[in-house]
């Protein structure tokens, strides 16, 4: 009879981890990003294993794996049966591409959310060269130019994307995706003024709107963010309806004992309220949002039923 390979993970994975969670970690920890090195996600990562690594009396190696629309890092650690492997997860990749493509792993079953970290909202910016000043601006300038104006995404499926989408919807524009290998070169091409405008992160963007190479024109949140105090909302600029952040959390394969990963969320959550960690997050855009595990568990599941609505009314899909 053949045993089925989930199985195997689980024992193998059981094997691995030491019968008590206070014995764990018992090696080095590896938490995978699936990001280039300088993007949001490895800086929030960076963050967290800068001072999770010493509480845990270890050392927490952050291991870039890119491609995939981020999931190729998902991958790695829900296959994984070390029980030393952990995952910055991003909405992207645990939310919005499993809508979009067939994975080789089950987002929902082979993947815990252990320790929610933060969000960070994304920006509506604009070339420098762009006439506009307003969102009402911008509004009438692709309503006077259907399909003239791009956007720049980071890829596919990305939060830059969605939220666009959902612009488009919420203000009856036709504005042209232009979708690029993460948010550097999209960047680069914003800047040069070969697209018209994006909804990066705030991460990415706040040093290019300090530097005046972009203009923010509003924040896609619920309320303004401490780092860009004068910029509105998309509500307070008239376009509602159109919230979105990349969020951010430490996934474990599914089989890791709940004690082990109670453990690593009470030292991660530790480590989130360090005022140094505090500050190195709010410097890009995260504001911290202390959930506990269910509640951070019932937040990813709320969210995946969120963008496979939303991916199938604007049907959407990977290019």
């Amino acid at each position: 009879m053949k045993i089925p390979r989930r199985l195997l993970l689980l024992s193998a994975l059981a094997a691995a981890l030491p019968a008590a969670a206070q014995d764990w970690p018992s090696r080095p920890l590896r938490l995978m990003v699936g990001s280039s090195a300088g993007g949001g996600t490895d800086a929030m990562a960076r963050a967290v294993a800068d001072k999770l690594g010493p509480a845990l009396k270890t050392s927490v190696v952050v291991e870039n794996r890119r491609g995939a629309s981020n999931t190729l890092a998902a991958d790695t650690t829900a296959k994984s049966s070390d029980g030393h492997t952990l995952l910055m997860g991003v909405s992207t990749a645990q939310a919005i591409v499993p809508h979009l493509m067939k994975l080789a792993y089950d987002n929902e079953r082979d993947l815990a959310p252990v320790a929610f970290v933060g969000a960070v909202p994304n920006v509506l910016v604009v070339s420098k060269d762009l006439p506009v000043k307003t969102v009402a601006d911008l509004v009438k300038l692709a309503r006077d130019k259907p399909g003239q104006l791009n956007f720049a995404s980071s890829g596919s499926g990305s939060t830059q994307h969605i939220a666009a989408e959902l612009f488009k919807e919420a203000t009856g524009t036709f504005i042209t995706h232009i979708p690029y290998r993460g948010s550097g070169p999209a960047l680069v091409d914003l800047i040069a003024g070969q697209v018209q405008m994006s909804f990066d992160t705030l991460a990415s963007v706040s040093g290019h709107i300090r530097s005046g190479k972009v203009r923010a024109l509003a924040v896609a949140s619920a309320r303004r963010n401490p780092a860009l105090p004068e910029v509105p909302t998309l509500a307070e600029a008239g376009v509602k309806g159109v919230e979105m952040s990349a969020w951010y959390g430490v996934y474990m394969p599914a089989a890791t004992p709940k004690a082990v990963q109670q453990r690593v969320h009470d030292e991660v959550n530790r480590v989130l309220a360090l005022p140094d960690t505090k500050a190195r997050l709010a410097a890009i855009g995260s504001e911290a949002t202390p959930l506990s595990q269910a509640e951070f568990a019932a937040f990813h599941a709320a969210e995946n039923r969120r963008y496979a609505d939303l991916v199938k009314r604007r049907s959407i899909k990977l290019d």
